[in-house]
């Protein structure tokens, strides 16, 4: 038998693709500084492309096209940052307040658990003040944080902009890359799939766009209705927080339920609240992922919830919210190469019909 017939044994190779899985992530852990911004900003490029290629079919220099493109995104992001900034202003100034007025509503409650349960009151209250005091201390250190954080970031984020000017720049160069990769024989075929990928991949981005901005609005209007302080900002984070699949949306109910509970009259508000964001859970399922951001790219609960904490392991919070759409991504690439559509298919949430199996020993005749 020659070299080249020669078949590995199944253990080596699971083997090698362990230790190919686990050298690749720690690769992406280590190099998280510079990968994160540039899969931010490659899934941006993605979405701004068709814009770009909009003003070079009107006879716009693709340099100048590319340029108003950026011009106009940031014009966008700075409207959309100012305006949350703002709110998010508000909301920290009143923050101490809210925390006051909730831990008196829970001090009734531990009153009557108390005094229900036959357990020492004081105990219970010295427990409230000391974990009150401890939840202020440590929102403003998470507050200074955060902005020692957002200062030692901003190089990183000044660099997407880069980033996503030399990819939809380098765009013809990237895609020829790819299809040198492979023989000449493969690469028509190559360049069908990289098209058909692009273009998947570009609908589902600018339909995730839409469904937070549908999202958003409904949080909003639903919140305002019910007379919710900071109804606006609660609800663009629970839109946000709805990317991440199932643990964003109890993150996002919790918060205004507990801001219900600590300006309202009565707690029926938080129920009222829960009741709404279930209806708009309801209207999201069915109607805004199935028509708008496409069904073909629904990822299956298990590996959705595999995949956000994972990512939160390997890149924290940016890895949750990057972590549904690359998987989405890689999905799409799965099921447009032949070889890899089994793995699509496991990654998908279509459930094959049950086969009805037939049992092994059947009972003898008897004479």
């Amino acid at each position: 038998m020659s070299a080249t017939e020669y078949k590995y044994p199944f253990y080596v190779k699971a083997t090698i693709l362990f230790i190919g899985l686990f050298a690749f992530m720690t690769i992406l852990y280590i190099a998280q500084r510079i990968i994160v911004p540039l899969v931010f900003a490659t899934i941006i490029a993605i979405v701004l492309h068709p814009v770009v290629n909009f003003f070079v079919r009107n006879h716009v220099n693709r340099v100048i096209a590319i340029f108003l493109t950026m011009l106009l995104t940031i014009l966008v992001f700075a409207a959309f940052g100012a305006f949350l900034f703002s709110q998010a202003s508000k909301f920290s100034e009143s923050w101490p307040a809210l925390v006051e007025r909730f831990t008196a509503i829970l001090n009734q409650i531990i009153t009557w658990v108390s005094g229900y349960f036959d357990i020492n009151q004081q105990k219970i209250h010295d427990w409230i003040i000391k974990s009150k005091n401890e939840l202020i201390n440590t929102s403003s250190m998470a507050i200074g944080q955060t902005i020692l954080s957002v200062g030692n970031g901003l190089v990183i984020v000044f660099l997407i902009p880069v980033y996503i000017f030399m990819i939809l720049f380098y765009h013809p160069l990237l895609i020829d890359f790819i299809r040198k990769l492979f023989d000449k024989t493969r690469q028509a075929q190559v360049s069908e799939i990289v098209t058909q990928t692009r273009t998947v991949i570009q609908r589902y981005l600018i339909g995730l766009i839409i469904e937070f901005v549908i999202v958003a609005a409904l949080n909003s209007i639903a919140l305002l209705a019910l007379g919710i302080d900071y109804a606006i900002l609660l609800g663009i984070i629970g839109a946000l927080l709805n990317v991440i699949p199932y643990i964003g949306g109890i993150i996002a109910v919790a918060l205004p339920m507990m801001i219900a509970i600590a300006t309202k009259s009565t707690a029926w508000y938080a129920v009222y609240v829960m009741a709404s964001y279930y209806f708009i859970q309801l209207i999201d399922n069915h109607y805004i992922i199935p028509k708008i951001v496409a069904s073909k790219v629904k990822i299956n609960m298990l590996f959705s919830i595999i995949v956000v904490l994972a990512g939160n392991a390997l890149w924290g919070i940016p890895g949750m919210f990057l972590s549904i759409p690359l998987l989405a991504i890689v999905k799409l690439i799965f099921d447009h190469i032949e070889p890899l559509k089994p793995w699509g298919f496991l990654l998908g949430d279509t459930m094959p019909p049950l086969l009805s199996i037939k049992p092994i020993f059947t009972k003898r005749k008897t004479k």
